[in-house]
């Protein structure tokens, strides 16, 4: 299997090579590169550095097995030994930096505080590649008995990953991120923060707002999960009903003030119950409506301009709609509905009828994409 081709291993659970017969120079280079190959698949699992056992004793002096400049050698494999040094140093360093952040806290008063803490984008940057970093060497050394008397401090430091990423990161899975053994620990010892994942029930009813407002979460947590909630609504419901991606482009607007600290905590809080509150009042405008759901999106974005007659400028975009639909595929169609858009907003004394016609046309092509 040595004398091959320069291959590399590309899958990640094929990372450990066992070299258990002398070898040298080309040979041994080709055989460390079976692991060496980073790789990713379409679920997220990685492998970062492949594993080897040596049974002869070759790394005992690397420079002299392969025949190389000694500087094109370095760093190609380290020893056990280094990586547990330099995670020791690594956890070290989180014990001082990270850990005592809301230590001794009741969970969701320590969930408020990492939140606080990490608001700045460039403090959590520098958290997330401290942590990727030591959990690469978590991944090499588990199960390795030394391990043990850093393991609890190790999940602490998960648990901070895994409250930021929930809620800073919006598009990312937490879950997946992780490498297989970190995955293991997390799923092992149920990691869950108290920023949730929005299910079904936690739809933007009135109930569900309500049961928000008493739960006793801190503000700062509540922030976080209105606004994963209400993302999570635009994007399972914004491509039937396009007037929730301006609701969607003002929450992002209020996550954006609340991480450069433009608002307060509880500033962004209150916009956000005001989207949520929108959002049910649109709602309940839809049920009455007879419009169908493009033309009912006309409607509901004049209405919130202040437009008068909303309803009848709507009710002729839907025929034009009707008329031409194929207008997000065909520029004679979008023209049609364009012209038919002019002259309803004109009958309707609105003023800058082309910048009004390119939002609506902004919003519809936001909800299809």
């Amino acid at each position: 299997m040595t004398e091959k081709l320069l291959t590399g291993f590309d899958a990640p659970i094929l990372y450990c090579i066992y070299l258990d017969k002398p070898m040298r120079d080309h040979v041994l280079l080709q055989a460390i590169a079976r692991v060496n190959r980073p790789y990713e698949d379409t679920e997220g699992r990685r492998k970062t550095a492949g594993f080897i056992l040596d049974f002869v004793g070759i790394f005992d002096n690397l420079e002299r097995a392969l025949a190389f400049d000694s500087e094109d050698v370095s760093g190609v494999v380290e020893g056990i030994d280094v990586l547990k040094a330099h995670f020791a140093e690594l956890i070290a360093r989180g014990k001082e930096e990270y850990l005592p952040i809301g230590a001794g806290m009741e969970e969701d008063k320590a969930a408020e505080a990492v939140l606080e803490h990490f608001r700045d984008q460039e403090e959590r940057e520098g958290f997330y590649a401290f942590y990727r970093e030591l959990e690469e060497l978590y991944e090499i050394l588990s199960p390795d008995p030394f391990l043990r008397d850093h393991v609890d401090d190790y999940e602490g430091l998960t648990r901070i990953y895994y409250l930021l990423r929930a809620a800073y990161e919006p598009s990312v899975s937490v879950d997946r991120g992780f490498l297989r053994k970190t995955a293991d620990l997390v799923k092992k010892h149920t990691i869950t923060p108290v920023i949730f994942e929005p299910k079904d029930e936690h739809d933007l009813t009135p109930e569900t707002l309500e049961r928000l407002a008493k739960q006793g979460d801190p503000d700062t947590v509540r922030v976080f999960n209105l606004l994963k909630t209400i993302r999570k609504i635009v994007e399972e419901k914004g491509v039937q009903l396009p007037y929730l991606v301006p609701i969607g482009e003002r929450a992002e607007a209020v996550a954006e003030a609340f991480e450069e600290r433009q608002d307060t905590t509880q500033e962004a809080l209150r916009k956000l119950y005001e989207l949520a509150e929108e959002y049910e009042r649109a709602e309940e405008d839809r049920k009455k409506s007879d419009l169908p759901d493009e033309a009912f999106a006309v409607f509901w974005y004049l209405k919130s301009e202040g437009v008068a007659g909303a309803e009848k400028v709507a009710r002729e975009a839907s025929a034009a709609f009707s008329e031409h639909p194929y207008w997000r595929q065909s520029e004679s169609h979008e023209r049609e509905v364009r012209t038919a858009l002019y002259k309803a907003l004109l009958s309707a004394g609105v003023k800058n009828v082309v910048k009004q016609t390119n939002d609506l046309f902004t919003m519809l092509r936001g909800a299809s994409s």
